[in-house]
């Protein structure tokens, strides 16, 4: 399968306080992968090292085959890669339509982007709330509303930070089924949940980090079989 994004070895920081130790992860295109493990193992911040939103010290993050280590996130945004943050982080003072078009892009020149139309038919519940400005959404339309803006930059690949974090069980099951559409449709994607039963489904790796470092990583058969290694770095 050929490699969309390469992690090699980074090391990231808050101030003196060092968080990642040499995290290293791989996604095909067209894979499903995720970062799994405890909240503060490092999983946002290996997203965040990512999308340049801060800068490893070492190691290196190649997309599509180019560095882009050390870039300022709108050039990695740029480059294909959409992000789907933790706190969805939508423009509440703005219309569902309004969100949708303001940072709509098809850079990559796909032969059949999204379009506003077509996300409606994705998330019918948006289509409904369309004119609804972000804060008058519910927690699931606001999530449904960020994986759609996402989308809309057509990105190589979907990155989603807390996936269905909060969400009603109803709404957690309608998001599961939008990835699986997408992974059916050879959308990339980068996926950080606790839901494992649901990741399992849908991912063909997943990579488990523990303090910083991946300590696991394997695929979903793998991963469902061992009860032991769930109950040591997932179980709360």
């Amino acid at each position: 399968m050929t490699e969309l994004l390469r992690v090699d070895d980074i090391e990231s920081s808050y101030g003196a306080s060092q968080v990642l130790f040499g995290i290293s992860i791989r996604v095909g295109v067209g894979e499903v992968v995720t970062l799994l493990g405890r909240n503060g193992m490092g999983k946002t911040t290996t997203i965040r090292s990512i999308m340049g939103l801060m800068k490893p010290h070492a190691g290196k993050i190649l997309f599509k085959e180019q560095l882009i280590v050390g870039e300022p996130s709108y050039k990695v945004a740029q480059a294909g890669i959409g992000l789907v943050p933790e706190g969805r982080q939508i423009f509440p003072n703005l219309s569902v339509h309004e969100n949708l078009v303001a940072t709509a892009a098809n850079r990559g020149s796909k032969k059949d982007p999204w379009t506003v139309d077509k996300i409606y038919s994705l998330f019918p519940a948006l289509a409904v709330r369309q004119s609804n400005s972000g804060n008058q959404l519910s927690g699931g339309e606001q999530q449904m509303l960020a994986i759609s803006r996402a989308l809309m930059t057509n990105p190589d690949l979907l990155i989603l930070d807390e996936a269905t974090e909060g969400l009603a069980p109803l709404v957690r099951d309608d998001i599961w089924d939008v990835l699986e559409q997408l992974k059916l449709a050879g959308q990339s994607i980068l996926v950080i949940d606790k839901n494992v039963g649901a990741l399992c489904k849908i991912a063909d790796q997943h990579y488990i980090i523990e303090k910083g470092v991946v300590v696991w990583s394997g695929n979903s058969e793998e991963l469902q079989k061992d009860e032991k290694l769930q109950h040591r770095y997932l179980g709360v």
